[in-house]
Formats: C-alpha cells, sequence, structure tokens
C-alpha cells in the first residue's frame, strides 16, 4: 500500500536524462535504508540509538538519495507535533517501533511517488493522444486470494478486490451464456448459483460493513483497541451469515467466509495500518533532497499542502487505505464495465518451481480460490458442451448406422428455427440431411442406455440443436460418446473378422500351394534318383556281363589249351606225402584249377593245409629252396600254361561292395592293379614258398 501527499507524478523535461541509473540509485538507498535497526532508549527524552553496525547503511544511503546524513537520522527519530490555534510545535522522540514505522513508511513514501512516476512515463511514450484512438487493450493482473496464519488489512484489501472481481466475473460470464443462448434460439436461464453478494454486503455494505467499522476506529479521536474492535464487529455484523469467530483464538480476530474459504484476520495493528498517516516532515525532508528524481517526485512548491494540513483545516475525515483502495477498486470496475474483458487463470503447479511436477492440493487450492468451481457448476448447470454443426457431425457421423428405419420421438432434437435463419440456410443445407440422421439415432441411444442402466440417471439427458451450434450436457456427452465407442466397436469387430477371414483363406492357399510344390519337387528329385540308378545299374550290367564274356573265352581258351598237352604227375614228394584221400582232391583240383583258385580265395572256403594244397596244385608251383624257385620268362615250364603271367607274389581276392546303392560311385582304376570282379595284386616281384 502507498501514502500520497496529493500530487500529480510529472514527466521529465529531458529526453535524454538517465532514467534507469538514476532509478537504480535511488532503490539502492531504499535497500540501505533497510537495514537502519534502532535499540530501545533507556530515557525516554531522549531518541533511540542506532544498533552497532547499522550507521554505515545509513550514511550510505543519505549518500545514494542526497540527503544530509543527520538531518535523515533526526527526521525518523524525533516527531514534530503541532497543536494549539498557534500552531505550536512541539518535538517528541519515538520509540524504538515508531522509529521503525518511519522509516518504512519513508520507504512506502518513495516507493508509491516512484511507481506512479514510471507508469505514467511509460504510459506517455507508448500512447498516443487520447483523441487520437477510441478503443485499447489494458492487462491487469489480480491478486491472488491470501490465507494465511496471520492476515491484516492488506490480506482483507486483496480478498475484497477478489470478491468484487468474482462477482464481475460470474455476472460476465452469465451474461456471456444468456446472449449467447438467445442468438442460438435457446431459452433457458440461470436459476441456482452461488452468489457473493452476501460477503460484499459484509466487507462494504451500507449502512454497517467491516470497512466502515474500520475507518469509523480511525476517525475517533481515541487510542485503537484490538479487543474493542473484534467486539463492535461482533456486536454489529453477528447476525451476517458470512461472519464467523474463532472461539479457540486466543488473539482478537474475526472470520470472514469468502468464495473461496474462511479467512482469520487478526485486529491487532488493523486500525493502524488503516490510516498510514505520511508525516509532513518526511514529505519535507524528501524536498530538500539534491537526487533530481526525488526533487521532480518531491517538489518544493510553498502553495502545495500535506493531507495532513488540508484535513486539520477544513476538518474532513482523513482519507484512509481501505477508502482509497475501494475508490480505486471501483473506478477499476468500471473499466471492466464499459469493455470487454477475457480471463486468464494461471495455476502454479508447485512451488518448488520443478518440471513435470503437479501437486494435486496445491493446484486445487488455487482452482478454489480463483472461483473456478463455481464457474465449473454454472457451466454445468447450463450446457457446458457446446459444438458447430459441421465439428458434430464429423465428429458423430458414425451414428447414423445406429439410426432405426422409422424415425420417431424427436421431441425437443429439432433445430431451433428464428429470423437468423436465412443467412446460414446455405451452410444448414449442406450439414442438414446427415444432422438430421444422427439426431434420429439420439433417441434410440437414449432408449439402450435407459434400459441399461438406472433410469433416473438418463432420465433428462438434453440435447438442443441451436442455428449453429449444438448443446448439450455431459450425460449426453457421454452417451453420445458411448454410442459412437459402439459403432467404432463393431467395424473394428467387421474388420478383424473380415481379415482374419482373408488371412486364413490366404494361408490356406499357401499350404495348398506349397504341397503341390514340394510334390513336383520330390516327384523330379524321384525321378531324377531313379534314373541315375537305372543309369549305373545299366553300366555295371554291361561291366559284369562283359567281364563275365572275356572270363568265359579266358576259361574256355586255357581248357583248351590243357587238353591239347598232357597232364604231368604231380611231384612224388608231395604225392607220397600227402594221404590217399588228398591225392585222388589233388587231381580234381588239377583238372578245375580256375574253380579251385576260387575257392581257395573265398571266404568260406577251404583252410589251412588243404587251402595251401589247392593253391600249389592249381599254380604248379615249384617245391624246393627259395634261391631255386626263381624263373625266367624264358623258361619252358611244364603243367599248365596261361595267357596269364605268372604270379610273382602273394596272391589276395579283394571283393568291394557292391555298389548298387550309390550308382555313381565306381572303382577307381588303377595303373599298378588288374581290376575286374576279382582283383588280383602282385605285392612283389618274388615267388612265394606255399
Amino acid at each position: 500500500m502507498k501514502g500520497s501527499s496529493g500530487t500529480s507524478p510529472r514527466v521529465l523535461p529531458s529526453p535524454g536524462y538517465p532514467i534507469q541509473k538514476t532509478t537504480w540509485k535511488v532503490l539502492a538507498g531504499l535497500l540501505h535504508l533497510g537495514n537502519v535497526h534502532f535499540a530501545d532508549s533507556e530515557d525516554e527524552a531522549q531518541p533511540c540509538q542506532l544498533v552497532d553496525g547499522t550507521k554505515v547503511s545509513v550514511r550510505t544511503s543519505a549518500l545514494l538519495l542526497q540527503l544530509a546524513e543527520d538531518m535523515l537520522l533526526e527526521t525518523i527519530q524525533i516527531r514534530t507535533i503541532k497543536a494549539g490555534k498557534q500552531q505550536q510545535v512541539f518535538r517528541k522522540p519515538c520509540s524504538r517501533a515508531e522509529c521503525d514505522t518511519r522509516r518504512d513508511c519513508l520507504a512506502k513514501l518513495i516507493y508509491a511517488r516512484l511507481f506512479d512516476w514510471l507508469v505514467s512515463v511509460i504510459n506517455s511514450s507508448i500512447c498516443a493522444d487520447s483523441s487520437s484512438w477510441t478503443a485499447f487493450i489494458g492487462l491487469l493482473d489480480v491478486y491472488g486470494f491470501e490465507s494465511f496464519p496471520d492476515n491484516s488489512l492488506e490480506q482483507l484489501c486483496i480478498n475484497y478486490a477478489n470478491e468484487k472481481l468474482q462477482q464481475h466475473f460470474v455476472a460476465h460470464y452469465l451474461k456471456a451464456q444468456q446472449e449467447e443462448y438467445a442468438v442460438e434460439g435457446l431459452e433457458w436461464s440461470f436459476v441456482n448459483y452461488q452468489d457473493n453478494q452476501t460477503c460484499l454486503d459484509l466487507l462494504e455494505g451500507s449502512p454497517i460493513s467491516i470497512c466502515s467499522l474500520i475507518n469509523e476506529e480511525c476517525r475517533l479521536n481515541r487510542p485503537s483497541s484490538a479487543v474493542q474492535l473484534q467486539t463492535r464487529i461482533e456486536s454489529a455484523l453477528g447476525g451476517k451469515p458470512c461472519l464467523g469467530h474463532n472461539k479457540l483464538s486466543r488473539e482478537p480476530s474475526f472470520v470472514v467466509v469468502h468464495f473461496a474459504g474462511p479467512v482469520r484476520y487478526h485486529t491487532e495493528g488493523l486500525v493502524e495500518k488503516n490510516k498510514d498517516p505520511v508525516p509532513p516532515e518526511l514529505t519535507g525532508l524528501l524536498q530538500q533532497s539534491q537526487d533530481p528524481l526525488l526533487m521532480m517526485l518531491f517538489p518544493a512548491n510553498p502553495e502545495e499542502k500535506t493531507q495532513e494540513e488540508l484535513s486539520a483545516q477544513s476538518r474532513a475525515p482523513a482519507l484512509t487505505v481501505v477508502s482509497k483502495f475501494k475508490a480505486s477498486l471501483e473506478q477499476l470496475l468500471q473499466v471492466l464495465h464499459s469493455t470487454t474483458p477475457h480471463y486468464i487463470r494461471c495455476i502454479k503447479p508447485n512451488s518448488q518451481s520443478k518440471p513435470q511436477t503437479f501437486l494435486q492440493k496445491e493446484v486445487l487450492s488455487q482452482l478454489e480460490a480463483c472461483g473456478l468451481v463455481e464457474t465449473i457448476h454454472i457451466s454445468a448447470a447450463g450446457f457446458p458442451i457446446r459444438v458447430s454443426h459441421q465439428n458434430f457431425v464429423e465428429r458423430y457421423k458414425l451414428l447414423r448406422r445406429l439410426r432405426p428405419r422409422t424415425s420417431s420421438g424427436l421431441q425437443g432434437l429439432c433445430p431451433a428455427r428464428g429470423p437468423s435463419e436465412q443467412l446460414l440456410c446455405a451452410k444448414e443445407a449442406t450439414l442438414q440431411p446427415p444432422l438430421q440422421d444422427i439426431l434420429h439415432a439420439v433417441p434410440a441411444l437414449i432408449q439402450t442406455a435407459t434400459t441399461t442402466s438406472d433410469p433416473a440417471e438418463t432420465a433428462q439427458v438434453p440435447l438442443y440443436c441451436g442455428r449453429t451450434k449444438i448443446f448439450m450436457t455431459d450425460s449426453m456427452l457421454e452417451l453420445l460418446e458411448c454410442g459412437r465407442a459402439q459403432v467404432l466397436e463393431q467395424c473394428a469387430r467387421c474388420i478383424q473378422c473380415g481379415w482374419r477371414q482373408h488371412r486364413l483363406q490366404k494361408q490356406e492357399k499357401q499350404r495348398q500351394a506349397a504341397v503341390l510344390i514340394q510334390a513336383a519337387v520330390r516327384s523330379w528329385l524321384t525321378r531324377k534318383h531313379i534314373r541315375r540308378l537305372h543309369k549305373a545299374a545299366t553300366v555295371i550290367k554291361h561291366a559284369w556281363h562283359k567281364w563275365r564274356i572275356r572270363m568265359a573265352c579266358l576259361a574256355s581258351k586255357e581248357l583248351d589249351a590243357m587238353e591239347e598237352k598232357p597232364m604231368p604227375q604231380a611231384p612224388s614228394s608231395l604225392s607220397s606225402s600227402l594221404p590217399p584221400g588228398h591225392t585222388k582232391l589233388l587231381g580234381a583240383i588239377i583238372h578245375l584249377w580256375p574253380l579251385g583258385l576260387v575257392l581257395a580265395n573265398s571266404a568260406g572256403g577251404m583252410r589251412g593245409f588243404q587251402r595251401k594244397l589247392v593253391a600249389h596244385a592249381c599254380l604248379r608251383l615249384p617245391t624246393g629252396s627259395p634261391r631255386n624257385n626263381i624263373q625266367t620268362p624264358q623258361q619252358d615250364q611244364a603243367g599248365i600254361t596261361s595267357i596269364r603271367a605268372l604270379p610273382q607274389g602273394s596272391i589276395k581276392f579283394h571283393c568291394r561292395k557292391s555298389p548298387l546303392r550309390y550308382a555313381d560311385i565306381c572303382p577307381e582304376p588303377s595303373a599298378s592293379n588288374v581290376t575286374g570282379f576279382n582283383q588280383i595284386l602282385l605285392e612283389r616281384n618274388r615267388p612265394v614258398q606255399v
């Protein structure tokens, strides 16, 4: 709050004046002035002395404000009193509390003049002449609702302003709602809503109110008492519904039930703050400053008189803080009533200024403090949901699927007709058919909701179609959204069924195609395998027939040659050493030596001595020492002759597994081996002794 001496702020004459530097200099002096503290004086006749360490602050503040240090300190410590018809001047030392009050009063006086001057400078620099414009845009930063443990006159004024602005906001909101309903052709009026007029009557009502009682206490020439003020308020306004009393509080106070909640105000110091006197010696001190800015804010004009002097001469009641605040608020409301206001509510999510952190209790308390809860109640009492025809059709055109075949029961759903319908006929012509289809589907939704839920809840779900908008309540919006969700669910289910059927058909076709491809590939692989086996079998058969024919030819030639030559007798040593049964067997083997050769080398043939005997008889190997067994090709040998070369080493009979399973695998020929059905390997070039 500010005290004013009644002077109007002046603008600096020089445009090049260092405004910022001078302003910062004055503000720095006020900050240093706030560091000045006083101690209690032992003698009441002596002024209070400074606390140790604060004399430097006094010197710095006086230097920045361009004041004499002694004069500044004396003005704060000593009070000047004028009494009598002759206006005799008395000087009285102030107590420590009075010194602190005068120090704060000096700072508030400079702040108030400086603020008014800055506002005038800014307005004069950005505003043109009032005769050249007819409209303006103003920004108003409204005080928030305040409720602290200790509330005094400051909180009372702020909450009083919030009550007035809340009433204006509710009236403006209701008026805007009524105008919109009238334009759209709806007949609706708000009857039940909470009005804060009873609280305003308690604060500013006539003839008796809290503000009038506080001002009356200021005008009485007696010491103020907190208990006496509380008693007067309770006795005069005890029947008001918005006034309460805290019986548990030992301190004198009263409770006011505001629209945002009850607030307890302490009466201690309330009257003194309401007076807010500005001693004339403080104004005279600032008029003696050498600072250019302070000289302009406090001009030394002998014709200008202070508020106290004017009130003393005219004996009119002095302006109190409450009176000045009320006058300023009335002026603000006149401006608001003559303009079109737009409200922006600022909500603080948390007191720690942390991002992405919302404290529910703090946000809810702010919503209640700024009156949004009551606004929501007022909006819910009417039609809080308003949608244009085009947006309504775009949002709820799916509800046409729920339209019954016979359109009936559309009472209260037809569009409003009026004189302004001709202006919107072109737009309504494009929106009317789908809009009517949606409106025809609404009774079916209401009937479905009535059968599936409590009939009392769906008894009244009004929906009105205005000239350009659709008006509905929250219950109707919820019903439309449920119907839209139902249609979307049906569509989604239909799409899912179609997609699943398509996917199953595609999978079945892919399975059949895969089976067909697998059958074709397996058939081709089988045919290829059979062809390879057939080729291998043919090659083996041809090789076997060829080898068998060759062996037959060789055997026939050898038999023919053997028949032409006489068969020699077996060695006497061998014959004599053999038993009679073996001698007969030897003769048979000699005649059938190829068969004996096969039997001798087969796995199931004879063993041991018999096997050696057969090999010896068939090959007609000589007996004796190894050195006598060496024969040359030119040696004329007696016995069986053959086109084959005589064996030069041990004879082994090798059989390889039949290659019928793998037709493409055959024994690889070797240059040093003789291949065939039987493989005879010559390991060493020497005869073997049997």
